[in-house]
């Protein structure tokens, strides 16, 4: 009984992986929902991008998502005040600071009016938000 049982046990942990593995490839294999028309679309991985590793993000990057985050939630000033704290506390950021505020700048633009958004402004990386402001007042 127990040599039948552990061979039992044996050949489903040789076949159920592959068994799993087949089934979940199958079942992604057609996405109806991508397709145009009403048939199904078969899709293929491409050789060119299946060996490319996703970019990492940079802190600048991070950094400007936080506080476009911060800036939707709560006001520009305080996203101004924590992108000069940032700055202080890692001088390597210092270089992305106008750029960052400047994008701030657009958003608040966007958010707020060109008016209202102007009233935030401070001397944060050379008045760059400020002049983030102009150039979204100017393209819009």
């Amino acid at each position: 009984m127990t040599h039948t049982a552990r061979r039992i046990g044996r050949t489903l942990a040789l076949v159920l992986p592959v068994v799993l593995v087949l089934s979940g490839t199958l079942a992604v294999a057609r996405v109806p929902w991508a397709a145009s028309n009403t048939e199904s679309q078969v899709l293929t991985a491409s050789s060119d991008t299946a060996s490319v590793r996703a970019k990492s993000r940079t802190p600048q990057d991070i950094l400007r998502d936080q506080l476009l985050v911060e800036l939707q939630e709560k006001d520009p000033g305080i996203a101004l005040t924590h992108l000069q704290r940032q700055v202080e506390e890692r001088p390597s950021l210092a270089k992305h600071c106008m750029s960052i505020a400047r994008a701030l700048g657009r958003a608040a633009v966007a958010s707020y009016g060109p008016t209202r958004a102007q009233s935030f402004s401070r001397p944060v990386c050379d008045t760059s938000f400020a002049f983030g402001v102009s150039q979204q007042t100017a393209g819009s």
